[in-house]
């Protein structure tokens, strides 16, 4: 009987389970921080909270908080960098390794961001407020249904670790369109754009991360699609011709 290789013993894969559950772990709670940071609710510091700071240096500051992020989130999803990390973590942590990163760049944007509470508008009329609230819980709401449509414990890393657990194969990727992907091609970043968005009080804050995370998920589409194309081929680019990035198509084009 063949002895187990070191990296696939029972005390391997139980680690590699736990290590994947913990970065979920710190995942759900980025992303719950994240509603309330930008909608500025229950958590204790949000996107206008703070120590106030000149309007030049925090505009440096923030900027700077957005481009480590959108750096370290494109940079550690390309096919070179997997390949690289693929040398010091077993290919089941590899997911929840990019997801555990990401969720600390995106703590310390939290941490480290500085308010700017000048106004760009501001809504009285309440049925006003009540629509773009709405329409806040409705991005969040897109993006976590998004996320469930194309796998969600895939997504972050979960379902690999399990795999590992169960001794199961890895399944390799598959193209698929269910709901919200026959309507446009990035649902996930469309929730985000209307949750950044949405807002009855917008600040020079607020509108600067607005813009600066709109920006990013831009490049970042464009980026994802290419390894997209280059993954599915003809497939993905009858895709591209039949269904909009991020805004709905009225007429598909004929094939």
């Amino acid at each position: 009987m063949k002895r187990q290789t070191s990296s696939n013993t029972l005390t391997a894969r139980l680690a590699g389970l736990v290590y994947s559950t913990c970065c979920y772990l710190v995942f759900l709670f980025t992303l719950l921080y994240m509603m309330g940071f930008v909608g500025a609710v229950v958590v204790p510091k949000h996107i206008d909270s703070g120590a106030r700071i000149d309007w030049a240096l925090a505009l440096m500051i923030n900027t700077s908080l957005i481009i480590v992020f959108g750096v370290q989130h494109s940079a550690m999803a390309r096919k070179r960098f997997k390949r690289w990390l693929a040398v010091f973590a077993l290919a089941a942590v590899e997911r929840s390794t990019y997801v555990l990163l990401s969720s600390l760049m995106l703590a310390l944007l939290f941490w480290q961001w500085r308010p700017i509470t000048h106004t760009v508008w501001e809504v009285d009329a309440a049925w006003a407020k009540a629509l773009l609230t709405g329409l806040f819980w409705l991005g969040w709401g897109i993006v976590v249904l998004a996320t469930c449509l194309i796998s969600h414990f895939e997504l972050f890393g979960l379902k690999q670790a399990i795999d590992r657990w169960r001794n199961a194969p890895q399944s390799g990727p598959t193209f698929r369109t269910p709901l919200l992907y026959k309507v446009v091609r990035h649902p996930l970043y469309l929730g985000f754009l209307i949750a950044f968005w949405a807002t009855p009080h917008m600040t020079v804050g607020h509108l600067l991360f607005a813009l600066g995370m709109s920006v990013y998920l831009f490049i970042g589409a464009r980026f994802e699609e290419r390894d997209l194309v280059a993954l599915f081929g003809e497939r993905y680019r009858r895709y591209q011709r039949e269904v909009g990035m991020l805004v709905p198509r009225l007429h598909r084009p004929r094939r």
